[in-house]
């Protein structure tokens, strides 16, 4: 992490590749951070594409082992598939960019529920990944309609993973806002 306090204040470090930059309301006067991160995963694969099997890990440990292989990612088997992961990885995502604009405009979500629905797809290249929908429910008490269309579709847009995704892939967003 690129943060360093000097004096109370908070400074960045200037020389970082587009850093992601978000306002903290937890201090009293709102402070600009900047977070740089780098997450790694690792797979191990043994035998052959149909009869193989790999084995994912994080580097947090939030994913050990976790199995995936042809049956998981093209027949529904049992195990993960890289598909899976890119779609928990942007609700993951979009959902936290919400959170954090729904803050910025002094709203708390009772709830939110996001799902990803990431599509692959035969091409003449091989596979692609064509498409990533969102769905998202949520609660926020004092939510208009508008603001919550407004920040929803920034946060579709501007989280890293749908930046990401949408160099490549159509990203679309169906957003519900509870009573």
């Amino acid at each position: 992490m690129a943060l360093h306090e000097r004096g109370g204040a908070l400074q960045t470090n200037t020389k970082a590749r587009r850093p992601y930059i978000f306002t903290d309301v937890s201090y009293a006067s709102q402070t600009t951070r900047e977070i740089i991160m780098k997450r790694s995963a690792t797979v191990q694969w043994r035998g052959g594409i149909k009869d193989g099997i790999g084995k994912i890990s994080t580097q947090t440990g939030a994913l050990k082992d976790v199995p995936y292989g042809f049956a998981s990612r093209f027949e529904n088997g049992a195990g993960t598939s890289p598909e899976e992961l890119i779609g928990a990885a942007h609700a993951g995502c979009f959902t936290m960019a919400f959170a954090m604009m729904l803050t910025q405009h002094e709203l708390t979500a009772e709830s939110i529920e996001t799902k990803a629905t990431v599509t692959l797809e035969a091409d003449s290249d091989g596979y692609s990944i064509n498409h990533c929908h969102l769905e998202m429910t949520a609660k926020i008490p004092g939510a208009s309609m508008e603001t919550f269309t407004n920040l929803s579709t920034a946060a579709k847009n501007g989280c890293p993973v749908s930046k990401l995704i949408s160099g490549h892939a159509q990203v679309t967003l169906d957003a519900k806002l509870l009573p």
